[in-house]
């Protein structure tokens, strides 16, 4: 179908406002367009980055371990991933929380592992690999509610170490093998862990389990 003369006309483009066959007109609407799009893509990522992280641990503020399991965090530290008691809740077998401070971080780990927590840390340190930290030594701690814990401190010079093993149950061996496994793991940089050793000591003593059911 041949167009009308005065559709042609309406359609036409004047040579004052073509540009490399292209209406100029279009330009500034596809730009903003453009600009819009490439902000919402990318500029909320990088303000997301460029904003510090800050959700502060406060006073009686406790960590939900999942299961029921809770531990009292350092006042002060910044929770960077991890629930709180309240909260959507955890999962004691898929638990992930990291409290930072300075140079310094302690992750709280859970999993499934059935066994003792002696083995659970040696299975733990086997899959760090070779490492040129010298280790301070083996040795045990006990929290306020009863759960033993192995603990293997590090030192070396790209920094301090200490992994702390529990099995999340008290009593009978049977379900204290079955029990979720969790691994508490401090780093901080090399020199630093007596700086941190007080509020690290309070964190690991307050950790207790689920009620057992």
């Amino acid at each position: 179908m041949t167009a009308s003369p005065e559709q042609s006309l309406r359609e036409w483009v004047p040579v004052e406002h073509r540009r490399f066959g292209l209406d100029r007109r279009t330009f500034k609407p596809g730009l903003i367009a453009l600009g819009v799009a490439l902000v919402l893509i990318y500029g909320l990522q990088g303000l997301n980055a460029a904003i510090p992280w800050r959700n502060e641990i406060q006073a009686g503020q406790v960590l939900d371990l999942g299961a029921g399991a809770t531990a009292v965090p350092p006042v002060g530290w910044q929770l960077e991933s991890g629930t709180l008691t309240g909260g959507s809740g955890a999962s004691a077998t898929n638990l992930q929380v990291l409290l930072a401070s300075g140079g310094a971080r302690i992750e709280l780990i859970g999993t499934t592992y059935n066994g003792s927590a002696v083995a659970f840390l040696e299975q733990v340190l086997r899959s760090q690999g070779d490492s040129p930290q010298v280790s301070a030594g083996r040795g045990t701690l006990t929290t306020d509610a009863g759960l033993v814990g192995v603990v293997e401190s590090r030192t070396g010079p790209t920094g301090d170490g200490t992994d702390v093993a529990f099995k999340m149950a008290v009593g009978d061996s049977q379900a204290v093998d079955a029990a979720p496994a969790l691994l508490v793991r401090v780093r901080t940089a090399a020199g630093q862990l007596d700086r941190y050793q007080n509020e690290v000591d309070a964190l690991l003593r307050s950790i207790k389990p689920g009620v057992a059911r």
